[in-house]
This record gives structure tokens, sequence and C-alpha cells, in this order.
């Protein structure tokens, strides 16, 4: 089985002073490097990984697709541009030189209009992805919910996909609302959704496979195994977990997938969604 990582990312000092992390974050105040994951991917029989942008820079884009030029391993990264700039396709065709660019993402969970995705002017540059076919991926809290249908709808020839399976709280058992946004966003078939971020919603202390089944059970039901990918979220999922406790909690999950299923969400799906080599 040639496994992918479709969500990780690496972290330096720039992230602490930018992403102004909370006292219970103190664990990621540090540098989380290549060569602190290889060894965690290599354990885990992980082949290929997809490195995410952290912070809403191109600086951190460019940065990201240098150090994956020395990084095999790395078979993708999802950057960040300014979707409402003036000269976005210009960005975006000095990005798409890069072999490795394969995708954009913005913190827009963070942002006060929860609707800012269906803003004339996002829409506008999502539309100029879409035009290029660069995936874009929906970083969504619940506030967010009700938009992530709404760009599918708009957008229909836009990819996308769902990071960290939305949010829901799993920690206080949140759910029916959950599920019933993520079966509109399901509806749409041009989305995806990763397996990823799901230990930070739970109790970082004291979660189970058992806590996260439900919510992965779900995704896969919704979405089909064919739009369901398997991310860690390293080094963010320390908080609540090792590299090796997050895989081991995602095969248990999907235990009850055959072995062909099985290669599709733990790594095929992402190979062909991002164009991986």
């Amino acid at each position: 089985m040639r496994i992918v990582d479709a969500h990780q990312h690496f972290w330096h000092g720039k992230v602490f002073e930018i992403l102004k992390l909370p006292p219970e974050m103190e664990l990621l105040r540090r540098n989380y490097t290549p060569e602190d994951l290889k060894p965690l991917i290599d354990e885990a029989g992980v082949q290929q990984t997809v490195l995410v942008q952290t912070y809403s820079s191109l600086e951190n884009t460019r940065d990201f697709l240098h150090l994956a030029e020395s990084l095999p391993w790395v078979g993708a990264v999802v950057g960040w541009v300014d979707l409402t700039a003036p000269d976005l396709d210009e960005s975006l065709a000095e990005l798409q030189r890069h072999p490795k660019f394969k995708g954009v993402r913005h913190q827009w969970h963070d942002e006060p209009d929860p609707g800012w995705i269906v803003r004339p002017e996002v829409l506008h540059g999502l539309s100029l992805l879409a035009a290029r076919r660069t995936p874009y991926e929906l970083l969504v809290k619940e506030p967010n919910w009700p938009y992530m249908s709404r760009v599918a709808d708009m957008l229909p020839d836009l990819p996308l996909v769902i990071d960290h399976i939305g949010k829901p709280r799993i920690r206080s058992g949140q759910f029916d609302d959950w599920a019933a946004a993520m079966a509109e966003a399901a509806s749409f078939p041009q989305v995806m959704c990763k397996l990823s971020g799901m230990v930070t919603e739970a109790d970082w202390r004291n979660w189970k496979p058992s806590d996260l089944r439900p919510y992965v059970d779900k995704v896969v039901e919704l979405f089909g195994v064919k739009r369901v990918m398997f991310g860690s979220d390293w080094p963010v999922c320390l908080l609540a977990g090792s590299y090796a406790q997050v895989f081991s909690a995602i095969r248990e999950c999907l235990s009850s997938l055959s072995e062909d299923e099985l290669e599709l969400v733990m790594g095929e799906n992402a190979r062909r969604f991002y164009g991986l080599q």
C-alpha cells in the first residue's frame, strides 16, 4: 500500500509570532522540521506527504516550495495566495511553474466574517483557481459550515477539500448539525474531505479511537471511499497525541474497509486529487 499523509506542516519561529499561540499550545513553541518528521513517517510506512501552509504569506509558500525541492518524500505543497489581489493570476502563474505547487489554503475560520468565502472579490479569486484546476482547501469551523455548499455550488469546476472534517467539537459530542452540513457539502462531487485534525477537537488528554469512529464512519458514508483522505495534521496533532497514535487511531477507525478501499483513503485519493508523481 502506498500511503500518503495528506496534511502536515513545518514550523519555525515566525509561526509562533504570527499565530499568537495561546498558553495551552506551548508545546508548539519550538521548531518542527523535516528531520523531526521523517523518522515518524518512515515508522508508519508513509511514502509521501502534502505540506500545507501555516500562515498567510507568499513568503511562507515560497519557503515551503524551496524546502520541498530537497525533500523527495514531500509530494505537494499547498500554499497561500491573496485571493483578492489584482495580480493574483500572475502570482498563480509564477507558483505553478514549480512542479510541487498543488493547492491553496487560507485561514478562513479566523476571518471575522464567517461568509468571507462568498464575498465577490474572493469568489473572483477562486474562479481563477478553478480556471487553473488548482485545488482549494476549506479550513472551517461551525460558523463557516453553511457556506461550504454555497461555494461548491457557485464554482462547480473548483476542486475542494474540507480540512479536519470541518472541526466539529468532538470533545462535547457535537454531531447532528455537523453531519447535516457535511451532507450538504458532500452532495457536490468536486468536494473531498480530510480525515485529519480530529484528536485536537477531542479531549486532548483522554481521547480514544472510539471517540473518533462515529465521525470517521459518517464522513466515509457521506463522501464515499473515493473522496476521503488521511492526514496527520503533524505537528499540531502533538497537542493530543503522537504521530504513531494518530496513525494507529485512523487505521482502527477504518478497520471495516476492504484492502482496496483502505488503499484509496490512505493514499490513492490524495495522489489523484493533488496530482502527485
